[in-house]
């Protein structure tokens, strides 16, 4: 799955094993980002990382190089990605981009946030734990933080560095202290399916926004853990002719710099939902969906709260949707849209292989397990069998007495 991050003037697309990186000649910060196309493969980063083994002492299958997760610093001066050779590889991107450091992860990551101060990287592991690593100090070792006892799937960390959020598959989004994440400040508990996206709001910083595959979405004041509201995304994604509610997860939640918009993103599915928050109601709002003739890698806001599409189709690879009179309009021939198109279309190979048919949440889900048919299945079962033993005995029963009354005589 191709994954696309927006940043100040910069954009990055992750496909495979592979980092396409491009300026948008926007202007941020009093800075004008330039074309300064950058492209980093994986699987030419550095090999000398310790062999990594099993509980047997056994050498792991290397992996494919595939990049699992990746993030920007708030300002955009660094970027970070993992891949599943257990790798975590660190950019600089000012004045240029240039990789800074590749060091080895415990395992195989699901999420990474680069805190707000630009110091540390935290990175969440399909074993529950979460690990920092130092910016400053790009040779620097990991350090365990904190854990969960089932596979983590996503985290954040709040504006002000104060606390870290995480969430896993068991349900839970678990709000820590940063400064000392043992220290758990509290618990957001009310879905019912494994949670895959995490976001705090930038306009309402004391609001946490989370999606899970119990095709919900909800909002949270995450230091107390309070649930403010409460989402149904169910009838807004069904199959035409089909009448069954399927089962879905959101694959990303991005929100606007400005305006007060998220855009919701179901996996496998080509509609993109927009909601805008009320801030008189401290509620999250429907609004426009936007349905797409391709299917949908990812959505991102850029600086100017315009809203990108990463899709699955060469010609049209990237789309940009604005806020014109109350309704999300394409945006047609921006510059910044067609030099990162132009980048990806001369670079397709790259794109391959990246459209996937099926979830990647399809392992995620409870295994539905129905007691009370079994056990009424077994009973009848037992039921039959006793009635079986019950008429062969008294068939055995029938057949002595014959023989009593009627003893055979030999022939003489």
């Amino acid at each position: 799955m191709a994954k696309l991050s927006l940043c100040g003037g910069r954009a990055a697309v992750t496909a495979g094993s592979r980092l396409l990186a491009s300026g948008l000649g926007a202007v941020a910060g009093g800075e004008r980002y330039t074309n300064n196309f950058f492209l980093y493969d994986c699987s030419s980063a550095e090999k000398k990382l310790p062999d990594h083994k099993d509980e047997d002492g056994l050498a792991m299958a290397v992996g494919s190089d595939t990049i699992l997760a990746h993030a920007f610093s708030s300002s955009g001066s660094f970027f970070a990605l993992t891949d599943d050779n257990k790798r975590l590889i660190l950019f600089r991107t000012v004045p240029s981009w240039q990789c800074l450091s590749v060091r080895s992860v415990a395992r195989r990551c699901t999420a990474l946030v680069i805190t707000t101060a630009e110091d540390r990287i935290f990175v969440a592991d399909k074993s529950g734990d979460v690990y920092s690593f130092s910016v400053t100090d790009p040779q620097g070792e990991a350090r365990l933080e904190l854990g969960h006892l089932s596979m983590l799937l996503h985290l954040a960390v709040s504006p002000d560095d104060q606390y870290i959020i995480t969430a896993d598959r068991d349900e839970k989004v678990r709000v820590s202290l940063l400064a000392a994440p043992h220290n758990i400040v509290s618990f957001c508990l009310g879905h019912t399916e494994f949670v895959s996206q995490l976001l705090v709001l930038p306009w309402a910083p004391d609001l946490l926004v989370s999606s899970s595959g119990d095709q919900t979405i909800k909002l949270w004041e995450y230091v107390t853990g309070r649930e403010v509201q409460s989402c149904d995304l169910s009838t807004s994604h069904r199959q035409d002719g089909d009448e069954d509610k399927q089962r879905f997860a959101v694959s990303r939640i991005a929100a606007s710099c400005s305006g007060s918009h998220i855009a919701v993103l179901f996996d496998c599915v080509p509609t993109v939902h927009v909601f805008q928050f009320d801030a008189a109601s401290r509620q999250l709002l429907p609004g426009q969906e936007i349905s797409l003739e391709h299917g949908v890698w990812d959505v991102a806001f850029d600086a100017s709260s315009g809203l990108w599409i990463l899709q699955e189709d060469k010609d049209e690879v990237v789309l940009i949707y604005r806020l014109a009179d109350g309704k999300w309009q394409r945006s047609l021939n921006e510059e910044s849209m067609e030099r990162l198109s132009n980048h990806l279309r001369d670079n397709w190979t790259l794109m391959e292989g990246c459209s996937d048919t099926e979830s990647p949440f399809r392992n995620l889900y409870k295994a539905s397990y129905d007691n009370m048919a079994h056990y009424l299945q077994k009973k009848e079962e037992r039921i039959l069998e006793q009635k079986q033993k019950k008429r062969k005995g008294a068939q055995q029963e029938t057949t002595q007495q014959t023989k009593v009354l009627h003893p055979v005589t030999p022939s003489s």
